[in-house]
């Protein structure tokens, strides 16, 4: 009988196969789960066996963000830190004291500016800095101030200070090898601290030569998560010939190619979500231009090829036309999709196309955390004014995409957001706003089972890693995460005072508290 190398024991196991725990142990030789079961599984125990006597606590799969930026977290900790910077004098001489410390050539960056900051204009900017590049991101990261090389350099402006516009910059900032490799480290290992296992990674067009990077990591047996990514089409049209490249390069188990990303419409606050009906405060279903007859060239183009395609949508009328691009892509013969796309967010839909979302088996990336950005005061005035109550009631619709069969993953967005699976507890199983009270339509709502099955079997299933993840069963590869409370029975007003207090990636533990 083979010995553990780990052991685990606690009161509460869950496997995502069953929607309750059981008291047992799960036993694990060099990477994979060798046993699990009831009682202490002593006959596994050895010499050299690390046995974790958990009690209380939940042993759950690895979770998956299976929607995020390593780019966007980059630029919240690139540059320097102008936080506690109150005038505009306080700005120029901590930039230039920083500026002081970068090699010539160097781009200046600058986060957290405090956005009412009065005095520090472009023109103050090229008077001090000349013809160094500088971009000051505003507290927030959504504005910025930037000078005129910079505007010449990155060809974006203060009006149009979004990740797609700035692609350039963050080609830059990739390609700042001694800052964006050991932060890539760090950034997995703050994923790890909150129980992520594996990451599906947003990389604008070819990644800018960072695909080298994780393929020098894979190599050196360095990652402490699983990476896919994906190609978001921004400085260039799709290339499916660099896609074919890169699924030749990573036929590993921890880094694989996913496939593309594109964007459709923007947010419902600001009257860029696509509805299928007017809004009630403007005469427009939606004011932004999306080339429909373009993503769905591409989409079915990378289709044809045997690639998946994620879609962003956020309107019932963006889903429904996203449901249509996905419904004329290669199918099974039972009439499911051939490839795993995806609809990302899907803020506000129609519950028939959520039905038809589950009979194509189109999958479902959605944010279980993005309750935690409102206050319930003002994003229900915001719902009642823009669409009306009656179509708020499709909000963050998770219980319908459940009963739908939707298979449903777990994603973050981030920098948007911030795994943190006890807090999306808390706003998707309690349907809850940060400050409480009445839950916000709580029909719409999943069970904490669901969602950790989310979080965890769904992830691995989009990333078309389900049969060696995503479930504890023997022999399947150890990625497994400790909740440091029974997050079944903690009173819901509790639940966001839980944390990860392991993390365990290939039968490695990758974080401990």
């Amino acid at each position: 009988m083979l010995q553990a190398d780990i052991i685990l024991k606690s009161d509460h196991i869950f496997t995502g196969l069953e929607d309750s725990c059981f008291s047992g142990f799960v036993a694990i030789h060099e990477n994979k789960i060798i046993a699990l079961g009831t009682g202490d599984g002593a006959e596994y125990c050895g010499e050299q066996t690390a046995v974790y006597d958990l009690s209380n606590q939940v042993i759950c799969p690895g979770f998956v963000d299976a929607h995020c930026f390593f780019t966007g977290y980059l630029l919240t900790i690139a540059g320097v830190d102008l936080q506690e910077c109150q005038t505009p004098e306080d700005v120029l001489k901590k930039a230039g004291a920083y500026q002081q410390t970068l090699k010539p050539g160097s781009t200046l960056l600058g986060r957290g500016l405090q956005p009412d900051l009065k005095g520090l204009t472009q023109e103050k900017l090229d008077e001090v800095f000349a013809d160094v590049p500088v971009i000051f991101f505003h507290e927030g990261g959504e504005r910025c101030s930037m000078n005129t090389a910079a505007k010449t350099v990155y060809q974006f402006t203060e009006e149009t200070c979004w990740s797609e516009s700035y692609w350039r910059l963050l080609q830059y900032i990739l390609g700042e090898k001694e800052f964006s490799m050991p932060a890539f480290h760090e950034y997995l290992n703050m994923m790890n601290s909150r129980g992520i296992t594996s990451v599906k990674e947003m990389g604008f067009d070819d990644f800018y030569g960072f695909a080298d990077v994780l393929k020098q990591f894979e190599e050196e047996g360095s990652l402490t998560a699983r990476v896919h990514f994906m190609s978001q089409p921004v400085g260039a049209p799709m290339n499916l010939s660099h896609g074919k490249a890169m699924q030749r390069m990573f036929q590993g188990d921890f880094v694989r190619f996913s496939g593309y990303n594109q964007m459709t419409d923007g947010s419902i606050s600001q009257l860029e979500g696509d509805m299928k009906e007017p809004y009630l405060c403007a005469d427009t279903c939606c004011a932004k231009q999306i080339d429909w007859d373009a993503l769905k060239k591409d989409t079915l183009a990378a289709d044809a090829e045997g690639f998946r395609f994620s879609l962003h949508a956020q309107g019932d009328g963006a889903i429904a036309k996203t449901v249509d691009i996905f419904s004329q892509c290669r199918k099974n013969a039972d009439g499911t999709l051939a490839n795993r796309h995806a609809i990302t967010d899907l803020e506000c839909s129609d519950p028939k196309d959520l039905e038809r979302m589950g009979q194509l088996g189109i999958l479902a990336e959605v944010y279980p955390q993005i309750m935690s950005i409102a206050d319930r005061e003002s994003k229900v005035s915001m719902i009642c004014e823009k669409i009306g109550a009656e179509r708020g009631k499709n909000y963050w619709n998770r219980r319908k995409m459940q009963d739908s069969g939707v298979i449903l993953s777990c994603a973050t967005d981030l920098p948007l957001l911030y795994d943190d699976i006890p807090q999306s507890i808390y706003h998707s199983v309690g349907a809850q706003f940060p400050e409480g009270g009445e839950p916000f339509h709580k029909g719409n709502a999943l069970t904490t089972a669901e969602l950790l099955r989310a979080w965890t079997y769904g992830g691995q299933y989009n990333l078309g890693q389900e049969d060696v993840l995503g479930t504890l069963e023997v022999g399947k590869l150890a990625d497994i995460a400790v909740l440091d409370a029974d997050v079944f029975h903690t009173p819901m007003d509790e639940i966001r005072k839980v944390k990860v207090s392991m993390t365990i990636v290939d039968g490695k533990i990758v974080y401990e508290k």
